[in-house]
């Protein structure tokens, strides 16, 4: 029931032609370089066709060997997932309500996730190091488009705890998982209240790429939930008119 329930959520986006999507970014020490650009939908194929679903070939290669030297010391990785949103519209969220900030919604949603320790929102982390000038997000108008437009995305597609129109950016840190191949990890036995060791398990070296999947899922209710409240009905045909409607009083001309 739940796996059905999740479908719909991605139906209903997908009437607003909003599409949810997820891929690794770190695993371990691996990482992929900077300045890639954010994946599409047209990208799904080769993302689930990675055994790490990450989209950069050298990246790749460098988890799998991380993934590999971990096992052979029975050991487990962490690492980063990103959550892209394509196609929400702005004004999704509150800027007058705490409860209802959509960052707030998100991060709330993603941390939420088994094993997740922090959550990152476009270039979250990375502009608290810059000045204020260096930071934004500028604003430009498009004549071919006859739109407004950034140059940047590092506010990751909200500001002022609404959705800007722009691809929602969301990254989420997990922590490497805690059973280990190797009793190594320090503990109390409970009734000699002697210090020992961990048992030996049977474990993943890393969840990773699977959490990619539930974060992604995570997102999607967010957003299916912020659109229901924003555009509401009685009806599909109700609810995409109300979003038709929306659009187009943006863009009266």
């Amino acid at each position: 029931a739940l796996q059905i329930a999740l479908g719909q959520v991605r139906q209903l986006l997908a009437h607003l032609d909003i599409a949810v999507l997820s891929h690794v970014v770190q695993i371990g020490g691996a990482r992929v370089r900077d300045g890639q650009g954010l994946p599409t939908s047209a990208d799904l194929d080769s993302i689930d066709a990675s055994e790490v679903r990450c989209l950069d070939p050298d990246a790749e290669a460098a988890m799998i060997r991380e993934i590999k030297e971990a096992a052979t010391a029975g050991d487990s990785l962490g690492g980063v997932v990103e959550v892209l949103a394509h196609g929400v519209p702005p004004g999704l969220g509150s800027h007058v309500h705490w409860d209802r900030r959509l960052d707030a919604a998100l991060a709330q949603a993603l941390m939420s996730i088994q094993a997740m320790k922090a959550v990152e929102i476009g270039d979250g982390w990375s502009v608290a190091a810059k000045r204020g000038s260096e930071a934004h997000d500028a604003i430009h108008w498009d004549d071919e488009r006859s739109d407004y437009v950034r140059a940047s995305a590092r506010a990751g597609g909200i500001e002022g705890g609404m959705s800007t129109g722009e691809v929602i950016v969301a990254r989420v840190a997990m922590k490497p998982l805690a059973t280990l191949n190797r009793p190594v990890l320090t503990t109390v036995d409970v009734v000699s209240k002697q210090e020992t060791v961990s048992f030996k398990e049977r474990t993943d070296v890393t969840a990773v790429p699977a959490a990619g999947v539930v974060a992604e899922t995570m997102m999607a209710l967010v957003l299916a939930g912020e659109a229901l409240r924003k555009f509401g009905g009685d009806s599909l045909d109700e609810f995409r008119r109300n979003h038709a409607g929306y659009l187009a009083s943006l863009r009266p001309s």
